[in-house]
């Protein structure tokens, strides 16, 4: 296809098997990675700097953001920028925050979720340098309780992504975000309550345990029936 005849011609001058099997790797790894790589990646690959140079100058690789490309055209869709950014922050960062929770579903992704300036990424505290476009949280034990993969995008689990919401979002938010994740099979209340009491004192943990402890937060199916239950609990 189209995708796979530019990942052939990124290195015209190199023949037979040596180039047929840098190119594969190259294709597998953009395939995996939503179209992007890193810079150590290639070079990990076999090329150098100044064939990575040479590329970026005749259009074969497109620079998003420092260090990571999109291979064979500028184009990537917001899987490929949620890639990125958390690539461009290292290995051992994770989609967080809106970002993370778009990913899972818990809430829509809006249009502006695809720009640079709203990936949400967080990592190790003193562990990052500033990264134009992304919005880098820096936290210790940052994968607690456990990071994820989603479409091969390292995120944060589940809780974690619930209680970043929480230092963020209004009540009714937060709610319709706890009660998707049940939908989904993610958390449910329940287990949600007991994955904090073993968090650190991040912020969010205490304002989402006292919504999940308050009298308004009951599963529901749809928004209008969360709409709804505060109603139900004012005049029965």
């Amino acid at each position: 296809g189209g995708r796979d005849s530019q990942v052939r011609r990124l290195d015209p001058t190199m023949g037979g098997s040596t180039h047929q099997a840098w190119a594969k790797g190259v294709w597998r790894l953009a395939k995996r990675q939503h179209g992007v790589v890193t810079r150590e990646q290639l070079l990990a690959l076999g090329m150098g700097a100044r064939s990575i140079e040479h590329r970026v100058s005749n259009g074969r690789l497109h620079p998003l953001m420092r260090g990571v490309y999109a291979v064979g055209r500028p184009e990537v869709g917001r899987l490929g920028w949620w890639m990125a950014a958390v690539l461009a922050c290292g290995p051992t960062a994770l989609l967080s925050h809106h970002s993370a929770a778009a990913l899972w579903g818990i809430r829509r992704a809006r249009p502006e979720d695809v720009r640079r300036a709203d990936v949400h990424v967080v990592v190790a505290s003193g562990n990052a340098r500033l990264r134009p476009g992304i919005r880098v949280h820096r936290r210790r034990n940052h994968e607690l309780p456990g990071r994820r993969d989603v479409d091969d995008i390292p995120i944060t689990h589940p809780v974690a992504t619930l209680v970043d919401l929480a230092a963020d979002l209004r009540d009714g938010q937060i709610e319709a975000a706890v009660n998707e994740a049940d939908h989904l099979k993610l958390v449910n209340p329940e287990q949600l309550r007991r994955a904090l009491d073993a968090l650190p004192r991040w912020a969010g943990v205490k304002r989402l345990r006292g919504l999940l402890d308050g009298p308004t937060i009951t599963l529901t199916t749809t928004e209008l029936e969360r709409l709804f239950l505060p109603l139900a609990f004012a005049v029965g």
